[in-house]
């Protein structure tokens, strides 16, 4: 089987001690700080001069903050983590420009998660123990699974969530295994009840796991808003909101993992709908839904696992009448409320409304597979 060299984070807890916990402490409000002042320079240059600071003068800003006598603790951490806040400012503009993203946000304390990163010659890793720069002993981390064999980490990324949980992520170079070629061929129709309906039939139920902590959820932010601003009881409410918050995102990420590699192992090439999520969340009705949903989290996932193991991963046209179309004879009824989930066409066909979507899915995406996009299945 053919396989490839590939870059891969492996992402653990780890338990600081309070030694460490306090210089992570101050090694992320450096990163922060250094991330919104290089930003703050650059908004400045263009708005006043019209002229783009680039990397290497961000750089050289670090190097004189450091020697400043107001900053001269931005020298106390390692200079990595600050270097590689820099690295990042630029990617956000270099996306910004290439008008992938919105233009970079300050990073606020406590409404962003901490990270910092280093490279590999601000850490050590042997015998599976990784010591950080600047720290006297070894992080203790809870190995969940092991790293590849004979991986040598090229950088480490270790951040605090909002509930105080402290991970590091590992990037190594992984050999993947194609997976052995299919003859099988899917498609995904997206929804809320039924979070995709498969073309074969098969339905996969929504868990709705924001629906099933909602109320433990708004109890925690009713008892958050009465809580008095800078308080310590305020923080502690805070982070009894921001542990649910967590579990909900937890448990939404395990289950398209799952469900991604189970469709990525059975299936050699997956048609999907190209949606903007973006501007479906704008329907106030459905937006805590659809976020729930996350249909574009589990795009991400099948498309990097399919370019790993050696499948495809095909988007249709997000205007594409998949569920108004007639799988069996290409009619096409003129209107379809939201509420008809069966119909029956002229031909005789009866239609479940997300399984003949599915099937449309399908069919157009094979079609774009093989001539090419904005080419449809012919109608009879």
């Amino acid at each position: 089987m053919d396989s490839r060299v590939v870059k891969r984070a492996y992402k653990y807890r780890f338990y600081p001690t309070s030694e460490q916990a306090q210089q992570l402490s101050q090694t992320f409000g450096c990163v922060r700080y250094v991330y919104n002042r290089a930003l703050a320079e650059r908004s400045r240059a263009w708005t006043m001069e019209r002229r783009r600071v680039s990397h290497a003068e961000t750089d050289k800003m670090l190097t004189a903050w450091k020697r400043d006598p107001e900053t001269v603790w931005l020298a106390d951490p390692s200079k990595g983590p600050l270097q590689a806040a820099l690295r990042n400012l630029q990617g956000a503009f270099d996306k910004f420009w290439r008008k992938q993203s919105r233009y970079p946000t300050f990073k606020k304390r406590g409404k962003s998660k901490d990270s910092a990163t280093y490279y590999s010659n601000c850490f050590t890793f042997r015998d599976g123990r990784l010591k950080l720069a600047k720290q006297s002993e070894p992080i203790r981390i809870r190995w969940s699974r092991p790293l590849p064999e004979g991986a040598e980490p090229s950088q480490v990324t270790v951040s605090r969530n909002a509930h105080g949980q402290y991970h590091v992520s590992i990037l190594v170079e992984d050999a993947v295994v194609a997976h052995p070629p299919t003859d099988s061929t899917v498609g995904l129709d997206a929804g809320i009840t039924t979070l995709f309906t498969l073309s074969s039939g098969e339905k996969i139920t929504n868990p709705r796991h924001e629906k099933h902590d909602r109320g433990r959820l708004a109890k925690a932010q009713r008892n958050l808003s009465r809580k008095q601003k800078g308080s310590a009881n305020r923080a502690k409410a805070r982070l009894k909101v921001a542990k649910i918050y967590g579990r909900i995102a937890d448990r939404r990420r395990d289950h398209l993992h799952k469900l991604t590699t189970r469709l990525i192992n059975e299936n050699q090439v997956i048609c999907i709908e190209d949606l903007s999520v973006r501007n479906m969340v704008r329907n106030r009705s459905l937006a805590r839904a659809i976020s729930d949903a996350s249909w574009s989290e589990m795009r991400s996932m099948l498309e990097y696992k399919a370019n790993w193991y050696g499948r495809t991963v095909v988007p249709i046209d997000r205007f594409y009448p998949s569920s108004k179309q007639c799988s069996a004879c290409g009619a096409l009824a003129r209107k379809m409320a939201l509420n008809i989930r069966e119909w029956t066409c002229p031909c005789g066909a009866v239609h479940d409304r997300d399984v003949n979507a599915a099937k449309n899915i399908r069919a157009v995406g094979l079609t774009v597979l093989a001539c090419g996009d904005g080419v449809r299945p012919p109608r009879s």
